[in-house]
């Protein structure tokens, strides 16, 4: 079983964005802080009423944040 789900952060223009890979999850906050806690909310709504098990998962998994830094030359 997978304890581990993984999200990709990225900086928009004004807002901090967030997917989750392989999974249809998104949500954006202005700083990194919030952006945390709208990704623990939209996951908890995303998977509601879920059986975890049936996607591979443990009960509570992990979030693992990918953090994308633009490369500046």
């Amino acid at each position: 079983m997978k304890n581990i789900l993984q999200f990709s952060i990225s900086k928009g223009e004004n807002n901090y964005i967030a997917q989750a890979v392989g999974f249809p999850i998104f949500t954006q906050a202005e700083s990194l802080d919030k952006l945390i806690e709208n990704i623990k909310e939209a996951t908890g709504l995303h998977f509601k009423d879920e059986d975890l098990s049936e996607y591979g998962f443990t009960p509570k998994p992990s979030l693992l944040i990918n953090f994308e830094v633009p490369q500046y030359v």
